[in-house]
C-alpha cells in the first residue's frame, strides 16, 4: 500500500483486494485537505473496473467538501458502470451522512469486509 500525505494532515491509503480498489483517508477531510482523497479517486476510476471502497474508520472529520466530492465521485462511478461504497464510518462521519440524508444515496456498510462481500454478490 502507498499513502499520499496532504500538508494539512490527512493520509490515503490505497490498497485492492480481489477486483475492488479500496482507499483509506485517514485524518480530516475538509476544503483544505481533499486534494489526495480527490487524487487517488481519479486515479481508481481510471484503473481496472471494479468496485470501489472507501474505508471510513480512520476519518475523523468530513465537512460539505469532503461530501461533495464523495457525491461526485460516485456519480462518476456509476456512469462508468462502477460502484463507489462506503465503509466503516466513524460516530462523526455517520451523522453527517444521516443528516445531509448521502447514506441514502451512497451504499455505507460497517466495515470493509462488509462492503467487500456486498460488491461480490
Amino acid at each position: 500500500m502507498e499513502a499520499d500525505r496532504a500538508p494539512a494532515g490527512l493520509t490515503v491509503v490505497v490498497g485492492a483486494s480481489g477486483r475492488s480498489v479500496v482507499l483509506r483517508p485517514e485524518g480530516e477531510l475538509d476544503h483544505d485537505t481533499a486534494q489526495p482523497l480527490r487524487e487517488a479517486l481519479e486515479t481508481a476510476l481510471r484503473g481496472p473496473p471494479g468496485p470501489v471502497v472507501i474505508d471510513c474508520e480512520a476519518l475523523s472529520f468530513c465537512d460539505s467538501t469532503g461530501l461533495n466530492l464523495l457525491l461526485r465521485t460516485r456519480l462518476a462511478a456509476e456512469d462508468g458502470g462502477r460502484a463507489l461504497v462506503l465503509a466503516g464510518p466513524g460516530p462523526m462521519v455517520a451523522r453527517m451522512l444521516e443528516i445531509t440524508g448521502a447514506q441514502g444515496i451512497i451504499d455505507v456498510f460497517p466495515s470493509v469486509a462488509e462492503a467487500l462481500a456486498g460488491q461480490d454478490s
